[in-house]
């Protein structure tokens, strides 16, 4: 006997740039301490870039006109860990899309009608501490940062 099938949701997250390079992070609503990325899952149907379009309207009211695609890459797997599942998935594969923010920095709206997050900053890309997020991701968030934007984390 094989071992068992895992599945993973496919999901999307979004690094976003201001034009001088600032990095845009999210603090998860009632989490201190724990920054992101605005990401999350795709729905049945959709496309990777119709995800990652509805995500930031949805998470911090960022809309099409206000980014361009840099650069994309994926997927990125993490497990939850631990034979751990999550509405009948072990993890998730994630694609990191660099995107350019062409609107008032100041504009990001974490105060949405069902809010992901509690806070928002913009620091260098550098500044990014993978203690940030959980184990389970860092890995992940390595390899996708090493990919897109050439920035190896410790």
């Amino acid at each position: 006997m094989g071992k068992p099938i895992e599945k993973f949701r496919l999901n999307v997250a979004a690094i976003l740039l201001t034009p001088e390079g600032d990095m845009l992070i999210c603090e998860r609503n009632g989490i201190a301490g724990a920054w992101q990325f605005p990401q999350g899952g795709v729905d049945k149907g959709e496309s990777l870039d119709q995800a990652i379009t509805r995500e930031l309207f949805e998470e911090i009211g960022v809309t099409a006109d206000q980014w361009v695609e840099l650069k994309k890459s994926g997927p990125f797997r993490y497990h939850f860990g631990e034979g751990r599942q999550v509405r009948g998935f072990h993890g998730k594969d994630q694609h990191f899309f660099l995107l350019e923010y062409l609107a008032d920095p100041l504009a990001i709206d974490v105060h949405r009608p069902l809010p992901e997050f509690q806070a928002f900053q913009w620091i260098r890309p550098e500044e990014f501490s993978l203690n940030w997020v959980p184990q389970t991701k860092r890995a992940m968030y390595q390899e996708a940062l090493l990919a897109l934007l050439g920035l190896e984390l410790r």
